[in-house]
């Protein structure tokens, strides 16, 4: 188990939809499992920042998903999941990426979801997500789709290079993450 490569904007690999995981406890999910932890724990040591991973960033076709997301508490696998409820209330903001560092894209997401997943073990779990974690969970479950932070841009507008947006959005109104 180890750090892996984190595919990039353009590589094809990011458009395509995953598989549903069929045997948790198959050799080849038990080591997409370790190589999420280990290369998003690795991201945030060299980046200082990062929430979660998607299998499809890491070459892996299968739909799990992994978040360490310090501000709500929450570090964890989530295995098959999907959005099960979603507020019809809205929220705007900034959302980068790792597999395209360096560029954030404004986007519009449900404000609050619920989403039912199966744990290591197995197990039928949901989480109800509002704010931050309903955005990233709406974005890690759009990399299981084939789909992009790019294409959820509000408009033409709604690109910056993060040194752009550190002078000019960051702490303002509408410039949050």
């Amino acid at each position: 188990m180890a750090s892996q490569s984190i595919l990039k904007l353009g590589d094809p690999g990011l458009w395509k939809g995953c598989e549903i995981v069929d045997d948790i406890k198959a050799p080849e999910i038990i080591d997409a499992i370790q190589n999420l932890r280990d290369t998003l724990a690795d991201f945030k040591e060299k980046n200082g920042f990062g929430r979660g991973i998607a299998a499809p960033q890491i070459g892996v076709l299968k739909r799990i998903i992994f978040i360490d997301f310090k501000k709500e508490k929450i570090s964890r696998l989530m295995i098959n999941p999907r959005i099960v409820w979603q507020s019809t209330a809205k929220i705007r903001m900034w959302d980068d990426c790792f597999s395209f560092p360096g560029l954030l894209v404004k986007v519009e997401r449900a404000r609050e979801i619920k989403v039912e997943y199966l744990s290591i073990d197995g197990e039928n779990c949901s989480v109800a997500a509002k704010g931050d974690l309903s955005e990233l969970l709406q974005h890690e479950i759009d990399h299981l789709d084939g789909i992009l932070a790019v294409e959820r841009a509000i408009d033409g507008k709604s690109f910056a290079l993060r040194s752009e947006w550190e002078k000019h959005w960051k702490g303002k109104q509408g410039g949050g993450k």
